[in-house]
């Protein structure tokens, strides 16, 4: 029943704003104004249901504050619904050529050719990008070579290292079996992301992964994740 509900209201949260049905993505157009900015949130993950996420943040991003925002999904070719397991297709990426910021929860996607070219320019460009979990290892490139640096497992580290900071290395805590609560960087305290954030009040049912510190560049921890002992805050 649970389950029944959160779908039910899923669709009546995006209930109306469905504007290219006939497409394989979602277009939240801007509500008062943004400048005209365009954000673009790739999902594709099979763990943690960005399929579901994504759109909910592209409607608190457009109706609140202002932003075009298109979501892209990964789809099944052969019926065109959207599939997390599907590895190698993410379509729609040329949203990415007029996109102001890049919003990505991918999982070791195995995207072709073409449709890398779009994420990689982007990158390339300078733009700003918001990684979210296992977006350090967004890509895994086995069918071509052409941007196998991206690869999570590249000698560079990947898309994780090179643009977010760092690689997937491994679970701190046991998957599944332990919750974690963030603990602020006193060095970072004043950083405005962080801005109307206090100790204690972030806490997530899943493990955190491990990074080496200092991370390379001009990277910053802001927030440390605390193992704890089991799945509740």
């Amino acid at each position: 029943m649970r389950r029944i509900v959160c779908w039910l209201t899923l669709f009546a949260f995006l209930n109306g704003l469905l504007l290219h049905a006939a497409e394989p993505f979602l277009i939240f157009p801007a509500h008062g104004h943004a400048k005209g900015k365009n954000i673009v949130l790739i999902s594709g993950d099979e763990e943690y249901r960005s399929e579901e996420s994504l759109p909910q943040l592209a409607k608190i991003l457009s109706t609140y504050h202002g932003f075009h925002c298109t979501v892209l999904f990964a789809i099944n070719p052969k019926d065109g619904t959207i599939d997390p397991n599907q590895l190698n297709n993410i379509p729609g990426l040329e949203a990415l050529d007029s996109a102001d910021l890049m919003v990505i929860l991918t999982r070791f996607r195995d995207l072709p050719d073409d449709q890398m070219k779009h994420i990689v320019d982007y990158v390339e460009s300078g733009k700003p990008i918001v990684g979210i979990r296992t977006a350090t290892h967004a890509f895994q490139l086995k069918s071509s070579s052409t941007y196998a640096k991206y690869s999570w497992n590249s000698p560079d580290g990947g898309f994780g290292r090179m643009v977010l900071g760092e690689t997937w290395i491994k679970h701190h805590g046991a998957h599944g079996k332990q919750s974690t609560m963030g603990v602020l960087n006193p060095k970072e305290i004043d950083n405005p992301i962080l801005r109307g954030i206090h100790d204690g009040e972030l806490w997530s049912k899943t493990d955190v992964y491990e990074a080496r510190l200092p991370l390379p560049g001009d990277s910053k921890t802001l927030v440390f994740g605390e193992v704890l002992s089991g799945m509740d805050p």
